[in-house]
């Protein structure tokens, strides 16, 4: 997802622009890792020194809502990065724990889970896997 498909689904979805919604994703899709509100809120701070820690998360609460935002907890913090895709296809990730780099998995573990009981019905499923990536390994 760009940045500009983003800020239009604020607008559609009725939310008004302001200059930390835009910023907010901005630094989201600069990163292209996941992100704590404390991380954002801290490359905020020369920008928007007044700004809140409540005014950040719950505008991450938001764009997580929208589908803008992909949210994730690692080490028991919740940690946010841009959405993929606008369209919100399914898939899952490969995070590294240092750093926060991402990687998309191609293909989803469901597909090979055929032990379900009969009668339960699936409305939903999270997949992740955690470690190290290249760049952090080494170091």
């Amino acid at each position: 997802m760009t940045v500009e498909e983003a800020l239009q689904m604020l607008k559609d979805n009725g939310f008004k622009y302001t200059g930390k919604r835009e910023e907010i994703i901005r630094i989201c899709a600069e990163q292209k890792r996941y992100l704590s509100a404390k991380d954002i809120l801290e490359l905020m701070k020369e920008e928007y020194p007044t700004l809140s820690f409540d005014t950040v998360y719950r505008n991450l609460s938001t764009f997580v809502q929208l589908g803008i935002l992909e949210e994730t907890e690692l080490d028991g913090e919740g940690k946010y990065r841009l959405a993929c895709s606008r369209h919100g296809h399914h898939h899952h990730h490969v995070i590294c724990t240092v750093c926060g780099r991402t990687s998309s998995l191609p293909d989803c573990p469901m597909n090979i889970m055929s032990h379900l009981p009969d009668d339960f019905q699936v409305t939903g499923h999270k997949f992740e896997v955690y470690g190290t990536c290249k760049e952090c390994s080494t170091v």
